[in-house]
């Protein structure tokens, strides 16, 4: 019977599997893209709050409590805070906004944030 991965790891597979796609011809799909990143961040900020122990089941709530637990007191963490609070808004614009035009210039800069978020996190963790 094989044991079963620490819940914080598959996360991390999620959140990495995530960032993948969103780096897909982002240009082409911004929506898409921007959904994306934002969930490689999400499920990153996720496999960090299980790793202490805490699960949440509302995205706000998972941003919340990162916020509290990481950012609170360390200026690197609330600029990953702060990213992941823009990248939720992009992906509610590019999922929900008909008219939504986010421009390719800020969806290149949400990759590059989704990776330092990533890579921040893996280190944490490791």
């Amino acid at each position: 019977m094989s044991v079963p991965e620490p819940p914080e790891l598959v996360a991390l597979a999620k959140a990495r599997e995530n960032l993948s796609a969103a780096r897909e011809p982002f240009d082409r799909y911004p929506g898409i893209t921007t959904s994306r990143a934002y969930y490689a961040m999400f499920y990153a900020a996720t496999a960090l709050l299980l790793e202490r122990g805490l699960s949440f089941k509302r995205h706000s709530a998972v941003i919340a409590a990162f916020g509290r637990e990481f950012a609170k007191d360390d200026e690197v963490w609330r600029e990953h805070h702060a990213h992941l609070v823009r990248a939720e808004e992009l992906r509610k614009e590019g999922d929900y906004d008909l008219y939504s035009r986010i421009d390719v210039a800020e969806i290149a800069e949400l990759l590059r944030w989704t990776e330092a978020f990533l890579q921040a996190i893996e280190r944490r963790l490791a």
